[in-house]
C-alpha cells in the first residue's frame, strides 16, 4: 500500500474522534424522580440500571436526574424537556477524566441568586486549581407562571487550561441544570493517529520529490 493511501486511512481514522469532542449532557435517558446519574455517561449505569452514550463523563451520587411525574410538573420549558439535573448538596460533581478546554456551557433555572454555584477545577472531584466560577441569578419564574421552574437561561463560563471536573451548588431543589456542554480533549490514541497521518503525508511528499 502506498504511503499516500496510509496517510488517507490514518486521517479518516482520526476524523471521527475529533468530530466527537463536543459533548452535551442532556440527561434525557437518565429518567426518574431524584435518580443519581452516576456512570450513565461513562460506560456504566445510573442508579436505576439505565445506560446512555459513553462520553467519558461521570457524576457523583449527589448529582441527580429529575423527571416530571404524576405529582408534578416540577419544571417546564427546559431545553430538553424530559429530564434535568440538580445538586442534592455541594458534593455534586461532574468528572471528565480526559479533560475539557475553553468553556463550560449550560442552561439553568434558579429559584434564588446563588453565589459561585458552578465551579470548574483542573482536577477530578473538585480538586486542583479553581479555573472559573459562575454565580447564578434567580430566574426560575421570571416572565412565566406555569411551573415554579419555567424559565431556563443559557450561560457560559470561559477558562484557561485543561479542566477535569465541575461542581454544582445551589442545593436541592434551588437550581435545575440542563444541556451541560464541554469540548473534551481528544484521547491519546486520537493524537497518535493524527501524528501517524502527518508523518505518512510528509514521507509521501518526500518520495514524490525524490
Amino acid at each position: 500500500m502506498k504511503l499516500s493511501s496510509l496517510a488517507a486511512l490514518a486521517t479518516l481514522a482520526a476524523a471521527p474522534a475529533f468530530a466527537q469532542t463536543a459533548i452535551t449532557i442532556d440527561f434525557e435517558g437518565a429518567a426518574g424522580y431524584v435518580n443519581p446519574v452516576l456512570e450513565f455517561y461513562n460506560g456504566g449505569t445510573d442508579s436505576l440500571g439505565q445506560s446512555g452514550t459513553n462520553f467519558g463523563v461521570a457524576f457523583t451520587e449527589a448529582a441527580v436526574a429529575l423527571s416530571n411525574d404524576d405529582l408534578g410538573p416540577y419544571y417546564s420549558n427546559a431545553p430538553t424537556p424530559l429530564t434535568v439535573m440538580f445538586a442534592m448538596d455541594s458534593s455534586a460533581v461532574m468528572n471528565v477524566a480526559q479533560g475539557f478546554v475553553d468553556r463550560l456551557t449550560f442552561s439553568y433555572a434558579s429559584s434564588q441568586n446563588v453565589l459561585d454555584a458552578v465551579n470548574v477545577y483542573s482536577g477530578l472531584n473538585g480538586t486542583g486549581t479553581l479555573l472559573a466560577s459562575a454565580s447564578l441569578f434567580g430566574n426560575a419564574a421570571i416572565g412565566c407562571m406555569d411551573t415554579a421552574y419555567c424559565r431556563f437561561d443559557l450561560t457560559s463560563v470561559k477558562f484557561a487550561g485543561v479542566a477535569r471536573s465541575v461542581s454544582f451548588g445551589g442545593d436541592a431543589p434551588n437550581v435545575l441544570f440542563d444541556d451541560i456542554s464541554v469540548t473534551a480533549v481528544p484521547e491519546p490514541t486520537t493524537w497518535l493517529l493524527m501524528a501517524a497521518g502527518l508523518v505518512a503525508v510528509g514521507a509521501a511528499k518526500r518520495r514524490r520529490l525524490g
